[in-house]
C-alpha cells in the first residue's frame, strides 16, 4: 500500500539533501577503500529519556518511510555536489543511481519506548545504509518528542479533547509534522490546515482578537461570526470585559451557543465565572474552550475546572521543553567481508561520557507480569527466547528497498492509548521520575 492508496494528497520532494556532508564523503571513502559494499546493521534508539519522562513515543515512522523512497540524487542535486566539489566523480555516478534496496524494521508509529529500545533496524550495505542517517534521525528526533509532549498532555486532560495550534510558534513545515506527530500522541485535531489536507487530521477553528477589534462593538463581531458560521460557532469572549461578553454570546446565538473561548487570565478562577454564567443564562450545554501557553501541568491544574477543551500551541510544538528525543543511529553490526554470505560481527563504539553502545543486530520485546502490565523492555541479540516471541514489537517496514508496512494515522493513534495502558500506572505520572520500566539486555550471539 502506498500513500494514494490511503487517499492522502501527499507530494514529498526529494530527499536526498536532507543529510550532512559526512555522510557524503564517508561514502567516497568507502567506495575509494572496496568496503561500501559491505552489508550493514544501524540502529536508531536513545541512551536516555528526557529528564523526569517515564516513556517515549515513537512518531515519525510513515514520513520516514516517505523519505526513503524519495531518496534519488537527480540532475540538480547531482549538479550541486559536483560544482561544490563535495564529492568526485565516481562518487557521483554511484550517487546518480541511488535506491536503497535494504530492509527496516521498526517500532511502529504510536508505540512507546525505552532507553536502548532499537527503534529502527536498518540493514543494507553500508554505503546505502549510511546516507539515510540525518533524514531518519530527523524526523524521528522531531516527531517522537512532539508525540511524547502530546501523550503527557492528552493523560493531564483525561477525557477532554486537545486541538492542536502551535503553527504560527515554529517552522511552517515542523508545523505539518508536529501536528501529525501530536494527532499521534492524542490529540484530536489541528488549527493547521496543511496538516489537515496532507494527513487528513480533523481541523478546527473561529476567529481571533483581531476580528473583534476590526469591529467598533463587540456586539457586532459576534453577530457577524454567528450570522455566517452559525450558533453552534465557538466566540473568543476575552477580548475586553469577559462577563459582559458572554452575555453578549448568549444573547446573540441563545443557549444554542456552541462555545466560548477563554484565552488569557486566572484559567481556573475565569472558567468557573463563566461556567456558573452560561447556566444562569439558561447556555447549559454551550463549552468552555481555554488556550493560553498551556502545557501538561497547566492542563492537569485545571482539572478541577469546568473546561471542556484545551487548546496548545508553543509548549507542544517545543516538544514541552524537550525538542528533541536525543535518538542516535548507529553501526552495530557488518560483515567480514563484501560477500553477502559473510557472516555479521558485533561492533560498537566504546568511550567515555555516557556515548557508549551495545552491539550486535537486535530485537526487542516487551515482558508481561502476571496481570499482563509491562514490567521489563527486553533487548537482545541472537535467537529470541520462546516466551517472548509473541511480544515482539519490531515490524518489517522495507523489504528489499519496498515499502511493505503503510496504515492510517488513527491506527498509530490506537495503538498509542493501547500501548500506554499497558503501561503500570504510574507512566503518566507528571511527578519526575525515571523510566516507568527497566530497559534487559539478553545476548544469545550477533543474530547474523
Amino acid at each position: 500500500m502506498n500513500t494514494a492508496d490511503l487517499g492522502l494528497p501527499v507530494d514529498v520532494p526529494s530527499t536526498a539533501l536532507f543529510t550532512d556532508q559526512y555522510e557524503l564523503t564517508m561514502l567516497q571513502a568507502a567506495l575509494k577503500a572496496g568496503t561500501a559494499e559491505r552489508r550493514s546493521v544501524f540502529e536508531v534508539f536513545t541512551r536516555r529519556l528526557p529528564d523526569g519522562r517515564r516513556y517515549g513515543v515513537v512518531a515519525g515512522t510513515g514520513r520516514v518511510l516517505d523519505a526513503v523512497e524519495n531518496f534519488r540524487f537527480d540532475a540538480g542535486v547531482l549538479g550541486f555536489l559536483q560544482e561544490r566539489g563535495i564529492v568526485d566523480e565516481p562518487t557521483l555516478e554511484w550517487l546518480a543511481g541511488y535506491r536503497f534496496s535494504g530492509d527496516v524494521w521498526g517500532y511502529p508509529e504510536g508505540e512507546v519506548y525505552f532507553p536502548g529500545s532499537p527503534i529502527m533496524r536498518v540493514e543494507g550495505s553500508f554505503a546505502e545504509c549510511v546516507l539515510l542517517e540525518t533524514v531518519i534521525l530527523s524526523i524521528l528526533n522531531h516527531d517522537s518528542a512532539i508525540a511524547a509532549a502530546a501523550s503527557r498532555m492528552s493523560s493531564a486532560a483525561g477525557s477532554r479533547p486537545l486541538i492542536e495550534m502551535g503553527a504560527r510558534r515554529t517552522h511552517e513545515l515542523a508545523a505539518v509534522a508536529a501536528a501529525r506527530a501530536a494527532y499521534v500522541g492524542g490529540f484530536a485535531s489541528t488549527s493547521d490546515l496543511a496538516a489537515g489536507f496532507r494527513y487528513n487530521i480533523p481541523t478546527v477553528g473561529t476567529s481571533a482578537h483581531a476580528f473583534t477589534l476590526l469591529h467598533d462593538h463587540e456586539r457586532d463581531a459576534f453577530r457577524a461570526q454567528v450570522d455566517s458560521l452559525g450558533r453552534g460557532t465557538t466566540l473568543l469572549v476575552d477580548t475586553y470585559d469577559v462577563a459582559e461578553a458572554v452575555r453578549t454570546a448568549v444573547g446573540i446565538a441563545g443557549p444554542e451557543l456552541g462555545a466560548v473561548r477563554i484565552d488569557s487570565g486566572d484559567l481556573l478562577l475565569v472558567a468557573h465565572r463563566v461556567r456558573q454564567q452560561l447556566d444562569e443564562l439558561g447556555a447549559t450545554d454551550t463549552k468552555i474552550i481555554v488556550t493560553s501557553d498551556l502545557d501538561e501541568y497547566a492542563i492537569a491544574s485545571l482539572a478541577a475546572a469546568p473546561v471542556d477543551a484545551y487548546g496548545v500551541g508553543t509548549q507542544l510544538v517545543t516538544g514541552s521543553g524537550h525538542p528533541t528525543a536525543s535518538m542516535v543511529y548507529k553501526l552495530v553490526a557488518r560483515a567480514e567481508s563484501d560477500d553477502p554470505k559473510a557472516p555479521l560481527v558485533p561492533v560498537a563504539k566504546k568511550s567515555t561520557g555516557g556515548k557508549t553502545s551495545v552491539g550486535g543486530r537486535k530485537w526487542a520485546a516487551r515482558r508481561l507480569d502476571a496481570d499482563g502490565v509491562a514490567e521489563a523492555e527486553v533487548v537482545g541479540t541472537g535467537g529470541m527466547p520462546a516466551e517472548l516471541a509473541d511480544r515482539q514489537l519490531l515490524v518489517e517496514l522495507i523489504k528489499g528497498g519496498d515499502v511493505v508496512f503503510r496504515e492510517p494515522l488513527d491506527v498509530a493513534r490506537d495503538r498509542h492509548v493501547a500501548a500506554l495502558a499497558g503501561l503500570p500506572l504510574s507512566a503518566t505520572q507528571l511527578s519526575r521520575g525515571e523510566a516507568v520500566i527497566p530497559t534487559e539486555y539478553a545476548t544469545r550471539g550477533s543474530g547474523s
